[in-house]
């Protein structure tokens, strides 16, 4: 691993505990608390996005000499195919983890993020865009990509992305972020480009997002209503 690998690396560790010393002094600074976390979530992820792009400058300018680079058309191509795969694959482990280990589905982290978007809507962009660019350029480009060089597919991949599932701190779904993890690993090795994954990851952390916090509160609504209706059909019979 080269060395501008290991400072983007240091530079994701530091961003990510950055909240230990930004969320106290927003607090200081007598901010909302309820959109504090939101708040330093947007200025940490956003300038951790800038100097690792700044770090991989050489990687970008480099990008045209890898072989077998699919076309741009092909990228694209995968990359909407992607989304599918990525959905896929989360309904796949889904099934697992409740039909083999009874675990239910919903999970706590992406509640207490909508939670979060909810009281800063500029969240939004961060779980949508920018975390996604991050995490595929982290665990994809950097520790997938490294492992690759040394290992099979499958070992790199399940290695990534089993670290890419912890770094999400909701181990109940361990085994949901580890099969999304593993189609991004294989788009990557598919189109050699990093951008494949991203057009996949973002557009699965948009849906989500669009559906928990713009929606949400009309599909509860919806939901309470269809519940409602089908107990009154139900006393009819």
């Amino acid at each position: 691993m080269t060395k501008r690998y290991w400072l983007v690396l240091l530079t994701y560790i530091l961003m990510q505990l950055s909240a230990i010393i930004g969320i106290p002094i927003l607090m200081l600074m007598g901010m909302d608390e309820k959109q504090i976390p939101g708040i330093w979530t947007l200025f940490s992820f956003s300038t951790g996005l800038i100097i690792i792009l700044l770090l991989l400058r050489q990687d970008m300018k480099d990008r045209h000499l890898v072989r077998d680079r699919s076309t741009r058309s092909d990228a694209i191509l995968w990359g909407f195919t992607g989304i599918f795969m990525a959905f896929a694959a989360q309904y796949f482990a889904v099934l697992i983890e409740m039909s083999v280990f009874g675990i239910e589905p919903g999970s706590e982290n992406t509640e207490m993020i909508v939670e979060m978007a909810k009281a800063t809507p500029a969240l939004i962009l961060v779980v949508a865009v920018i975390g996604p660019i991050l995490e595929e350029i982290i665990f994809r480009m950097i520790i997938f990509g490294s492992l690759y060089k040394r290992f099979n597919f499958w070992i790199a991949a399940i290695f990534s992305s089993v670290i890419f599932a912890a770094v999400h701190m909701d181990f109940e779904h361990l085994l949901v972020y580890t099969f999304m993890g593993i189609v991004f690993a294989f788009l990557y090795v598919k189109t050699k480009r990093i951008i494949v994954p991203i057009i996949a990851h973002v557009a699965l952390n948009s849906f989500v997002m669009i559906v928990q916090v713009i929606f949400g509160d009309q599909l509860l609504e919806l939901q309470r209503n269809l519940e409602e209706m089908q107990g009154f059909i139900g006393g009819l019979f």
